[in-house]
C-alpha cells in the first residue's frame, strides 16, 4: 500500500431517480439500498481500506450531509470531510480536493470515486484500481477506470480507446448516454467500455490540467492554499464556491486532454442510477421479485416492492413495477423508466410540495 494514494469520494448528490426513497434529507449514498446493513457510502469507504490508508480518504459532500457522513464514517476528522457550500458538478469538487491533498502530499496521486455505486468482486477491483495508480505515479497521465460492457446500455457514458497489448491504453473518445443504436455499435467494434466516473491521477497532473483547461477554477482553489487545513479554510470555501463555473470534470478536463488513459474493469460495477438497475442486484424471489416488507402478492413477477409504512400491503397482476409504500408518499409505476423519476421530481416541486423531497 503507497503512502501516497489518497482516495476522494464524492458524496454531494441528491439522488432523484431513487425519490422517493432517496430524500433531500437522506440522498441514496447514506442509505442501504441493498438491504445489507451498510449504505452505499459506508460501502464504497470499506472497498478502498485495501488500497490507502484511511487517514488518506477525503469524503467531499454538501454542507448538509457533514453530519450523516461523520454519523456513518467515525472514523474520519474533520479534515477529511470537505463541506461544499453549494452544487457545482464534479470539477469544483475534485478541485477542492486536489488542491488540499496537493498541499499535504506534494507527491500524492488520487484515485476519485463517486459514493453511490455498487461494485462485486471487490478483490479484482483492488488490483485494477492498483493498475491504475501505477499508471499513473511519476507519469503526467490521466487515469480512467471503464467496464467491460454487457449490453448496450443508453444510460451510461462510452469510453473508446486505442488498441495495443499494453494494459492501460490511451483513450481516444468520450460518448455520452448514446441512442441504442450507436450503443449496439459501440459493443460490436469492441473497443469501448462504459465510463464508470473513477479517475486516477497525481495531484501535480490534475492541477496542470485545471490550470490548463479551467484556469479561473486552478486561479481560485490555489488562492485557498495558506487556508488548507486551517480554521480559515470553511470561510474561504463558502466565500469562493458558489462563483465556482458549474461543470463536470468530464466535460471541463478529460475531453480536452491529449493525455487520459483507460483500464478495462472486469469487475461486477452498476452505478446505480435507477430503481431498475437496483432490481437487478438484489436478491430476488421465485418470481423474480425483490422485497421490502411484508406485502400479500399475486400473480406478480419481475418487480421490486418496499413497504415501510404499517399499512398492509396487496398486489395481484403486476410485472415490472416499482411499488414504494413510504411513511408519507406512495409511489406505483413502471420501473424501468428512469427519466420518469426527474418528472416526478419536478411536479413536486412546481406543485410546491417540497416536504415530500
Amino acid at each position: 500500500m503507497n503512502s501516497n494514494t489518497h482516495i476522494v469520494i464524492m458524496a454531494g448528490g441528491v439522488g432523484s431517480r431513487f425519490w422517493p426513497y432517496s430524500r433531500n434529507t437522506k440522498p441514496k449514498q447514506f442509505i442501504d439500498v441493498m438491504g445489507i446493513g451498510k449504505s452505499l457510502l459506508q460501502l464504497t469507504y470499506e472497498r478502498f481500506l485495501s488500497v490507502s490508508n484511511k487517514d488518506n480518504i477525503i469524503v467531499v459532500t454538501n454542507h448538509d450531509y457533514a453530519g450523516l457522513v461523520k454519523e456513518q464514517l467515525p472514523d474520519l476528522s474533520d479534515d477529511q470531510v470537505l463541506c461544499e457550500p453549494s452544487r457545482r458538478n464534479t470539477a469544483p469538487c475534485i478541485a477542492y480536493a486536489a488542491y488540499k491533498i496537493h498541499k499535504k502530499d506534494p507527491n500524492a496521486v488520487m484515485v476519485v470515486t463517486p459514493a453511490d455505486h455498487v461494485v462485486l468482486q471487490e478483490e479484482k477491483f483492488a488490483g485494477i484500481a492498483q493498475t491504475a495508480i501505477e499508471g499513473a505515479t511519476g507519469k503526467d497521465s490521466i487515469v480512467t477506470i471503464g467496464i467491460k460492457p454487457t449490453r448496450p446500455e443508453t444510460g451510461y457514458g462510452y469510453i473508446q480507446y486505442l488498441e495495443g497489448s499494453e494494459r492501460v491504453k490511451k483513450v481516444k473518445t468520450f460518448t455520452e448516454k448514446p441512442e441504442l443504436e450507436l450503443a449496439k455499435k459501440f459493443i460490436d467494434s469492441g473497443d469501448f467500455v462504459w465510463n464508470a466516473g473513477i479517475f486516477v491521477w497525481s495531484t501535480s497532473t490534475i492541477i496542470k490540467a485545471f490550470e490548463m483547461y479551467l484556469p479561473e477554477m486552478a486561479e481560485t482553489f490555489a488562492e485557498g492554499s495558506d487556508k488548507y487545513f486551517t480554521d480559515e479554510e470553511q470561510t474561504f470555501i463558502d466565500k469562493v464556491y458558489p462563483a465556482c463555473q458549474n461543470i463536470s470534470i468530464d466535460y471541463g478536463i478529460l475531453e480536452k486532454s491529449q493525455n487520459v488513459h483507460v483500464i478495462e474493469g472486469d469487475f461486477d460495477w452498476s452505478d446505480l442510477g435507477s430503481w431498475d438497475s437496483l432490481h437487478e442486484l438484489r436478491e430476488k424471489d421465485e418470481d423474480q421479485n425483490v422485497i421490502d416488507g411484508d406485502p400479500i402478492m399475486f400473480d406478480c413477477q419481475n418487480n421490486i416492492v418496499r413497504s415501510e409504512s404499517d399499512r398492509l400491503v396487496i398486489l395481484d397482476n403486476l410485472d415490472g413495477y416499482l411499488v414504494g409504500d413510504f411513511k408519507d408518499v406512495l409511489i406505483v409505476c413502471k420501473k424501468d423508466n428512469e427519466s420518469k423519476f426527474r418528472e416526478y421530481v419536478a411536479k413536486v416541486k412546481e406543485e410546491g410540495r417540497d416536504k415530500y423531497l
